[in-house]
């Protein structure tokens, strides 16, 4: 008798500890198939805006023997992906309780997705100089800002601008005035099916670089604006948690990184070496810092003066429209981006400006004070030339993080199975 109900005890203590590494194993499994799923949208540049529900189905074929057949029917993410887990039909682990189940037992991991919540701030003044050439553009939420005719996006977007004018101001003016006309236009901004991969972040790179191309044939019409006159083009287009800056000129974007200064886009001058190598390669040259002893800047829209001159003889004009543009996905280690005229890295660096703008940030965290104290910061190092500063804030959406429910399901005929054995 003793021995007998030692045996069952016994019994019952090795279904209970195989039960809990039933759950450690079944555990295990769904946290492999989390990490390869993100690794294949990551891969495919896919974003999941919203934390996914997690259930795993267990499905145990009856049998009078113990321990004999144990299988994972499916895994499923919001009811959205479906995906067949194999299992050998004869699994040591566990023995009869079937079939599918509704109660469920639930353990909670921590997820973070940064969701940037922006905002943004400005500042302009003509300082010293006698006329203000400067213009630029702040819009947190462009879908707000297109025609009923435009597609409305799913997650937030924002776009910014400064344009810095030269032989007068209105080659700038004309870029503001019609900024979204010649950014938003396209067809890739008219599609009602938004999937935000690698494939439509490209087709809006092309998009950008079509506008700018656009943008400067239009001023070569002497009705729209002078021969002599032009500007350079720094643009910012955030889209979800992607960031892409374009920039023709010597204004610069600079990302705050946890800190540290990211520069987001390049001066093109005659002291940007790779520059000067193609201005020199296309037979143009430099008289000290100037391109043809006349313009500082090697990349503009507009100036179509000197680029006719330039291209006399059938070769291609040195001075070109092309912008440069990077992208990068925003983390929260991304704090704010500064976007400002040449008047202010002329007496400034990137890592400067950014640990002066996050302390200003620190203390009150206004991004339109923040952009002003940059502004004025830049006059009293003695700039001589227009100040235009922008800040945009990248701030996360939530404060608290959002949770992944993995859920581990067994039948309720298992249950009651479990409780009578147990019961004796």
């Amino acid at each position: 008798m003793r021995a007998s109900r030692a045996s069952s005890l016994t019994q019952k203590w090795l279904l209970l500890t195989q039960l809990c590494l039933l759950k450690d194993l079944v555990i295990r499994c769904v946290r492999q198939f989390i990490r390869r799923a993100k690794a294949m949208l990551l891969s495919q540049n896919v974003v999941v805006v919203e934390p996914a529900e997690i259930s795993v189905v267990v499905d145990v074929k009856s049998s009078q023997q113990d321990l004999n057949s144990f299988q994972i029917a499916q895994v499923r993410i919001r009811d959205s992906v479906c995906i067949e887990i194999p299992v050998p039909e004869e699994t040591p682990l566990l023995g009869s309780f079937s079939k599918q189940v509704k109660t469920c037992s639930v353990t909670e991991e921590d997820v973070t997705e940064f969701v940037p919540k922006i905002s943004s701030g400005s500042y302009a003044d003509k300082g010293s100089r006698e006329y203000m050439e400067d213009e630029h553009i702040c819009i947190d939420d462009l879908s707000s800002h297109l025609p009923s005719s435009f597609f409305r996006f799913p997650v937030p977007v924002a776009f910014y601008g400064v344009f810095d004018g030269h032989g007068g101001s209105e080659a700038s003016q004309y870029i503001k005035e019609n900024a979204t006309r010649l950014f938003f236009e396209d067809d890739v901004f008219r599609e009602s099916h938004f999937v935000l991969n690698n494939f439509f972040l490209q087709e809006v790179e092309k998009s950008h670089r079509e506008a700018y191309r656009l943008a400067d044939l239009a001023m070569e019409d002497e009705s729209i604006v002078s021969g002599s006159c032009g500007t350079t083009a720094l643009t910012a287009l955030v889209i979800g948690r992607h960031l892409m800056v374009a920039n023709v000129g010597d204004c610069r974007a600079v990302l705050c990184r946890g800190g540290k200064a990211v520069d987001m886009s390049f001066d093109h001058k005659s002291t940007f070496e790779l520059e000067r190598r193609r201005v020199e390669e296309l037979g143009g040259y430099f008289e000290g810092e100037y391109i043809y002893g006349e313009l500082a800047v090697t990349r503009a829209l507009g100036d179509w003066s000197l680029k006719r001159y330039s291209s006399l003889g059938g070769s291609l004009s040195p001075l070109i429209s092309d912008p440069e543009i990077k992208q990068v996905v925003l983390t929260e280690e991304d704090e704010f981006l500064i976007m400002g005229c040449d008047g202010v890295w002329d007496v400034m660096t990137s890592q400067y400006a950014v640990t002066f703008a996050r302390q200003g940030l620190r203390r009150h965290g206004d991004p339109r004070r923040c952009a002003m104290e940059l502004g004025r910061e830049a006059f009293r190092l003695n700039s001589a030339d227009n100040v235009t500063v922008l800040v945009i804030c990248f701030t996360s959406s939530s404060s608290t993080p959002q949770r992944r429910r993995i859920q581990f399901c067994v039948s309720d005929e298992a249950r009651a199975s479990l409780q009578a054995m147990l019961q004796g």
